[in-house]
């Protein structure tokens, strides 16, 4: 799994189905730590994240955050939207054509939490549809 972090813009996460569904896993156990894989790709002015956080606490919602001096890709909250957040990338993770998924805060959002950065999720066949 790649994990890019553009400060202006927020994050972008491409990888294979499998590699979605252990960041699914992660998600749905509520404490865990996942390695992201670096790319010979351009990272078209992205710094490339080194790892993934999950860990849960009181809530409310899902805090999406980056570390940058740990080139760290933290995702804090209650086990409620770490669940909700963990169904959405696994309905991405089998997805059967190109596509993307935005994750990003809104007033009123159902398990984000205000200040979240900004998550681009890609399809394991690539951000663009084939058909």
């Amino acid at each position: 799994m790649r994990v890019l972090f553009f400060p202006d813009e927020g994050v972008d996460v491409s990888g294979g189905a499998g590699e979605l569904v252990v960041l699914v896993l992660a998600l749905v156990a509520g404490k865990s730590s996942v390695e992201t894989s670096a790319s010979a790709e351009p990272s078209f002015g992205g710094t490339e994240l080194a790892s993934v956080e999950v860990v849960s606490t009181s809530g409310p919602g899902v805090h999406i955050k980056v570390d940058p001096e740990r080139r760290t890709l933290l995702f804090e909250g209650d086990r409620l939207g770490l669940t909700a957040l963990a169904d959405e990338l696994r309905s991405i993770a089998e997805m059967d054509d190109g596509g993307h998924q935005h994750i990003e805060y809104f007033p009123d959002h159902n398990y984000l939490a205000a200040g979240s950065v900004a998550m681009v999720v890609n399809s394991p066949h690539g951000g663009m549809p084939t058909r």
